[in-house]
């Protein structure tokens, strides 16, 4: 039996400002982020994790490195690609209120409706292009670890579909539940690579604030 803990990036200031950063923007970590971090840390501390994989995108690789020094077992961290977010297009480095006046029927599609989504004007990622990358590459997590604990670190969009993906849900439901918060942890747990799992989704209670809007992706 394998369980992956997903956990999303620390806060950025561009979540704070409510722009999207996909596969090519990126922006660093707020200061109060590595408090949390330090607080996921904690919460993790109890299981004795493998391995630790991440998005080499800085914002994710930065909470994955500052986990790794604050984990007892010192893991290196091993980028991923397949991690990386997703790619945004011309949404990326834009306000989501720009966005919604430039691009109202990709944003809604990609918020709410993800079957109706097509990134063909925005030349961006298509939720099964994100799904061809990102399953073979927890599979073979998956294979490499088979009884053990691994921590991935990625993004809020990309994590969001893919963990639905892989419980099963249909790409109209993959919206359900609402999305994940920065520096939450989703537990999957898998015997085979192909059936899994929730134990737990966007756990947050080990953070010492009140969440906001600008948290959630």
């Amino acid at each position: 039996m394998t369980r992956l803990f997903f956990i999303r990036h620390g806060k950025t200031e561009w979540n704070l400002e409510g722009r999207y950063q996909g596969a090519q923007g990126d922006s660093p970590l707020l200061q109060e982020s590595y408090t949390e971090i330090s607080q996921l840390a904690v919460y993790l501390r109890q299981y004795q994790f493998e391995a630790l994989y991440s998005s080499p995108i800085k914002r994710a690789l930065t909470t994955a490195q500052q986990l790794s020094e604050k984990l007892p077992q010192q893991l290196p961290v091993q980028p991923e690609t397949a991690l990386r977010e997703f790619n945004l297009g011309k949404m990326e480095g834009m306000k989501f209120t720009e966005v919604a006046r430039l691009y109202p029927a990709e944003l809604a599609a990609f918020g709410k409706h993800a079957d109706l989504y097509d990134p063909t004007i925005i030349k961006g990622e298509t939720f099964p292009q994100v799904f061809e990358r990102m399953t073979p590459a927890i599979q073979k997590i998956v294979r490499l670890h088979p009884k053990g604990d691994v921590l991935l670190v990625s993004h809020g969009a990309a994590l969001c579909a893919e963990i639905r993906h892989l419980l099963g849900y249909s790409l109209k439901e993959l919206r359900a539940n609402g999305g994940l918060a920065n520096t939450s942890t989703t537990i999957l747990e898998t015997h085979d690579g192909k059936n899994f799992t929730c134990l737990a989704w966007n756990k947050t209670d080990y953070l010492k604030r009140k969440l906001d809007a600008t948290d959630i992706v």
